[in-house]
């Protein structure tokens, strides 16, 4: 008897503690779930600002289905933000970005209308996005490192790197289609507080190394070889922005680095 009830409180233990991990392993998930949305919150902001500039010199339906896309991936992943339990971020700091983005789609439904009706952009309407833009994803920016000092989780320096590498690209890719596409050199600057592409690009070096200088195997390894293959082949047209380039090329090879880094990402978290 007095075995039996060994086993059973052995037993008992052994299945509290299993509870326990799974409950940690839960809650991890959730922390790291939170931070996982609040970038691609900012990833499709960019891509969607980057589809508005493309649409606004060609006002075709392929171009404003990109748009429609990345605003719905902003949306969905500021639903998944409201909604979450993660105490990373207060009710008001969320309910202060959620405002911007309001206010972001508010300015982009009216420029979209303004190209559709008129057959071309209002300029003043284009710089108010731009600026609204980056004043949005400053403070998502801001809100992410409160939330990932908040989560008690030390991250992964080099997932860290390739999400801030992936925004920075973002960043390019859209103030280079607004050059690309825009009557007014103005309008491509954005906010006059904005870094100067050619300072991105620098930045943007810096932290490809950084997700570059660790152990790297199979896919991973294949996947960053490629980020760089790319970066390589377009870095001098970021460099060097005042001259003509050909800016599909780019903008398709942007995109393609934002890929990568969103699959070296997943690779590094799954490894972690």
């Amino acid at each position: 008897m007095k075995d039996v009830c060994l086993r059973y409180r052995s037993l008992l233990a052994t299945l509290t503690l299993l509870c326990l991990s799974v409950f940690n392993a839960q809650a991890q998930e959730q922390k790291t779930s939170f931070l996982a949305e609040l970038h691609n919150f900012r990833i499709s902001n960019y891509q969607a600002l980057d589809a508005f500039y493309s649409f606004s010199a060609s006002n075709d339906t392929d171009t404003l289905n990109r748009i429609v896309i990345g605003v719905n991936s902003s949306n969905d992943a500021m639903n998944s933000l409201v909604a979450s339990n993660s105490e990373a971020l207060s009710q008001q700091q969320l309910g202060q970005l959620n405002q911007q983005f309001d206010l972001y789609k508010d300015l982009m439904r009216n420029n979209i209308n303004e190209v559709r009706e008129r057959g071309y952009p209002d300029l003043r309407l284009m710089a108010d996005l731009a600026n609204q833009a980056l004043d949005m994803n400053n403070l998502a920016s801001e809100l992410y490192s409160i939330a990932r000092e908040r989560i008690g989780v030390e991250p992964d320096t080099r997932v860290e790197s390739a999400r801030s590498a992936a925004v920075v690209m973002a960043q390019m890719m859209a103030r280079y289609a607004a050059r690309t596409h825009s009557a007014v050199a103005q309008t491509f600057q954005g906010a006059a507080t904005e870094v100067p592409l050619d300072e991105q690009a620098s930045s943007f070096d810096t932290l490809l190394d950084a997700v570059r200088s660790g152990p790297a195997d199979g896919e991973l390894k294949a996947v960053l070889e490629d980020v760089a293959a790319k970066w390589q082949f377009i870095r001098a047209s970021y460099i060097n922005y005042n001259e003509r380039n050909v800016s599909f090329i780019i903008d398709r090879y942007s995109k393609g680095i934002i890929e990568g880094l969103t699959s070296a990402i997943h690779l590094l978290s799954r490894d972690a």
